[in-house]
């Protein structure tokens, strides 16, 4: 910004007391990012509670806490997705298929 200054500007500037601004450091990260596991989408999610689920029947009002703190409804899940099998892609269906649903088989 100061170099967009005419030569007039900058020196009326450090008259009054306002100079450049130092260029800051560059910040160097303490360690390498890890890339996060946790899973993305609403559907993801919901795979994830359902294989960390032990119980083979799911009330539609049961909630599922997944190992990160994130609280997946996975009664809801199970039942929309049963509800809405016939919108969703091929490979959501081999998943849920790949998890022991009969119906998505």
């Amino acid at each position: 910004m100061w170099a967009a200054l005419a030569e007039g500007q900058r020196e009326r500037l450090e008259v009054v007391g306002v100079t450049p601004l130092a260029a800051p450091a560059p910040v160097e990260p303490d360690a390498p990012a890890e890339p996060s596991t946790a899973p993305v989408s609403a559907f993801e999610r919901g795979v994830a509670a359902w294989r960390s689920n032990k119980s083979v029947k799911v009330p539609r009002a049961h909630v599922e806490a997944l190992p990160d703190g994130t609280e997946v409804k996975l009664g809801v899940f199970l039942s929309n997705s049963k509800s809405r099998r016939a919108k969703l892609t091929a490979d959501k269906i081999q998943a849920l298929a790949d998890l022991g649903l009969e119906w998505a088989a």
